[in-house]
Protein backbone atom coordinates (compact mmCIF):
# COMPACT_ATOMS: atom_id res chain seq x y z
CA UNK A 1 0.00 0.00 0.00
CA UNK A 2 1.24 3.29 -0.97
CA UNK A 3 0.01 6.93 -0.25
CA UNK A 4 -1.91 7.07 -3.50
CA UNK A 5 -3.19 3.76 -2.94
CA UNK A 6 -6.96 5.18 -2.91
CA UNK A 7 -6.36 7.05 -6.20
CA UNK A 8 -4.57 3.98 -7.96
CA UNK A 9 -8.00 1.75 -6.81
CA UNK A 10 -10.55 3.85 -7.44
CA UNK A 11 -8.36 4.24 -11.31
CA UNK A 12 -8.75 0.35 -11.67
CA UNK A 13 -12.41 0.47 -10.77
CA UNK A 14 -13.20 2.96 -13.19
CA UNK A 15 -11.37 1.47 -15.58
CA UNK A 16 -13.23 -1.64 -15.09
CA UNK A 17 -17.07 0.34 -15.86
CA UNK A 18 -17.83 1.50 -12.33
CA UNK A 19 -21.94 1.05 -12.32
CA UNK A 20 -22.11 4.55 -10.11
CA UNK A 21 -20.09 6.51 -12.77
CA UNK A 22 -22.26 4.99 -15.54
CA UNK A 23 -25.10 6.10 -13.28
CA UNK A 24 -23.88 9.37 -13.21
CA UNK A 25 -23.28 10.12 -16.57
CA UNK A 26 -27.17 8.43 -17.36
CA UNK A 27 -29.13 10.73 -14.81
CA UNK A 28 -28.85 14.18 -15.09
CA UNK A 29 -30.20 14.23 -10.74
CA UNK A 30 -30.87 17.97 -10.59
CA UNK A 31 -33.33 17.12 -12.93
CA UNK A 32 -35.40 16.26 -10.09
CA UNK A 33 -34.89 19.26 -7.99
CA UNK A 34 -37.81 21.23 -8.52
CA UNK A 35 -40.00 18.65 -7.90
CA UNK A 36 -38.38 17.63 -4.66
CA UNK A 37 -38.21 21.39 -3.09
CA UNK A 38 -41.95 20.85 -4.18
CA UNK A 39 -42.65 17.68 -2.27
CA UNK A 40 -40.54 18.75 0.61
CA UNK A 41 -40.93 22.71 1.52
CA UNK A 42 -38.42 23.94 3.59
CA UNK A 43 -37.84 27.84 4.11
CA UNK A 44 -33.56 27.61 4.67
CA UNK A 45 -34.10 31.63 5.43
CA UNK A 46 -36.71 30.37 8.51
CA UNK A 47 -34.99 29.99 11.89
CA UNK A 48 -37.29 29.20 13.97
CA UNK A 49 -37.69 25.27 12.77
CA UNK A 50 -34.15 24.99 15.28
CA UNK A 51 -31.82 22.27 14.88
CA UNK A 52 -29.32 21.64 12.15
CA UNK A 53 -30.09 22.57 8.10
CA UNK A 54 -31.33 19.69 6.71
CA UNK A 55 -29.30 17.21 3.74
CA UNK A 56 -29.75 18.37 0.55
CA UNK A 57 -32.58 16.93 -1.24
CA UNK A 58 -30.77 15.65 -4.54
CA UNK A 59 -28.38 14.23 -1.80
CA UNK A 60 -31.07 12.17 -0.58
CA UNK A 61 -32.43 11.14 -3.36
CA UNK A 62 -29.23 9.58 -4.48
CA UNK A 63 -28.25 7.78 -1.20
CA UNK A 64 -32.38 6.25 -1.19
CA UNK A 65 -30.61 4.62 -5.03
CA UNK A 66 -27.75 3.57 -3.63
CA UNK A 67 -29.78 1.78 -0.95
CA UNK A 68 -32.06 -0.05 -3.71
CA UNK A 69 -29.16 -0.82 -5.66
CA UNK A 70 -26.82 -2.71 -2.59
CA UNK A 71 -30.05 -3.61 -0.36
CA UNK A 72 -28.94 -1.34 2.03
CA UNK A 73 -31.35 -0.28 5.14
Amino acid sequence: MNLFGDSDYLEKLSSKGDPLERLEKVVDFEYFRPTLNRIFKYDLKNKSHGGRPPYDLVLMLKILILQRLYNLS
